[in-house]
């Protein structure tokens, strides 16, 4: 888990962030960047094509089962998108943002593979420990693709540097080689209508039927807003908010990608400790605020350009308190998956959470160009107020069914 957990960390930075400093040395306006850098938005959609690795296979990869066939293609497919890239360059803007198109839809099918892998490689009683683990390798993963990349990027070329990345690759594809594929069962559907209604309506309804229409639909409006905050400022518009505030590429790289990744880590470890101390719900709650309001400290750096000690502190709060969200959403989300649906119905939960992010982010750099930088911060907080009082209305549901699966047999 912890080298998959590698392998969907890595292209995630590629098509966003750390592209973003690429685009910005060619001189593409700010609007521009964080458009091109929202390439990410196709992470929020793979729900859409999730139902075929639930219900599909690839011819040459069935071989090695559904999971792992699925899980090698998509790796594959994020190389050969990052070798284009490196072939390209932005100066071919138009098939260098197709490159990058392919690269953020291989590495979305690969994040909805791994995600089920995990889910039906162990019971629930373990997924927090395969949680934890995933992010550790997730964290490295983000670690190489922004501070390794971008410290590269102040020495050799980009196109050197998504070269090694595409590099990177080869060991979660050798983990996927000689990994085991899931123990689960799955029924093949008679016709092209079974087909239909099994890998695309039963998930969706399959979810409603369990939690009722009520709960459902308040739940899904949680999803929608409590990581908002969290997802507005991991695309295009950080690099140039960084650079404008006057930090170098390898100070950036080290502040924010090698001390804030270790930073975040033990935040994960912290997290992941208070799920298994008082369940998801709880720390979800906690965390959420926490996480949201530290967006709050990039208006220090507005008054304290280039100071690194600035940096530090805004970098340790942010990614503390982020790294410390990861355990208790996917613990959540994992709760909520049924079995028998296990990608289609991770991927849209996941994508639910976060789609509106990925939108705001997508006109970031317009709403930062007229509100300055300092009003774009302050609006993502604000998602922080709406999604609480939908976590106060669903505290007792959820605390009651917390309880109900704790009490449940582990070998049942």
């Amino acid at each position: 888990m912890c080298f998959l957990g590698f392998s969907s960390g890595l292209p995630f930075l590629l098509v966003a962030g750390t592209l973003a400093y690429w685009l910005k040395e060619n001189g593409i306006q700010l609007n521009d960047i964080t458009m091109i850098a929202s390439a990410g938005m196709t992470y929020a959609f793979k729900f859409v094509w999730a139902p075929l690795l639930d219900h599909g296979r690839i011819p040459g990869f069935a071989r090695l089962g559904r999971r792992r066939g699925w899980l090698l293609f998509a790796q594959l497919g994020v190389v050969a998108g990052l070798l284009a890239m490196a072939a390209l360059t932005p100066a071919k803007l138009l098939p260098f943002v197709l490159a990058t198109l392919a690269v953020a839809f291989f590495g979305a099918t690969q994040d909805i593979a791994v995600d089920a892998y995990r889910i039906e490689i162990a019971p629930i009683e373990d997924q927090g420990a395969l949680v934890a683990t995933y992010s550790l390798g997730y964290r490295i993963g983000l670690l190489v693709a922004g501070a390794v990349a971008l410290i590269l990027a102040d020495h050799v070329s980009w196109r050197v540097v998504y070269t090694a990345m595409a590099l990177c690759m080869m060991l979660p594809i050798a983990t996927t080689l000689v990994a085991r594929e899931p123990q689960v069962s799955h029924t093949r559907p008679v016709g092209w209508r079974a087909a239909m209604r099994e890998s695309v309506i039963d998930p969706f309804a399959d979810f409603f039927r369990r939690y009722g229409w009520a709960l459902a639909g308040v739940t899904l409006l949680f999803l929608l807003l409590f990581k908002l905050p969290e997802q507005a400022t991991v695309g295009g518009i950080m690099s140039p908010f960084y650079r404008d505030m006057g930090f170098s590429k390898t100070e950036i790289g080290a502040v924010t990608k090698i001390y804030g990744i270790w930073i975040g880590i033990v935040g994960v470890f912290i997290g992941g400790a208070a799920v298994a101390r008082w369940g998801a719900w709880r720390p979800l709650g906690v965390t959420i605020v926490l996480c949201g309001c530290s967006n709050l400290l990039y208006l220090t750096l507005l008054t304290h350009q280039g100071n690194l000690l600035a940096l530090t502190l805004v970098i340790s709060v942010e990614n503390l308190t982020l790294g410390m969200l990861g355990p208790p959403t996917v613990a959540f989300l994992s709760s909520l998956v049924s079995r028998e649906h296990t990608a289609t119905q991770y991927a849209l939960l996941s994508s639910l959470v976060n789609l509106p992010g990925k939108v705001l982010g997508f006109f970031a750099g317009g709403i930062a160009m007229v509100t300055g930088y300092g009003g774009y911060f302050i609006i993502t907080v604000l998602a922080v107020i709406p999604a609480m009082l939908l976590f106060a209305f669903l505290t007792p549901r959820y605390r009651r069914i917390e309880r109900t699966q704790l009490a449940l047999p582990r070998d049942g």
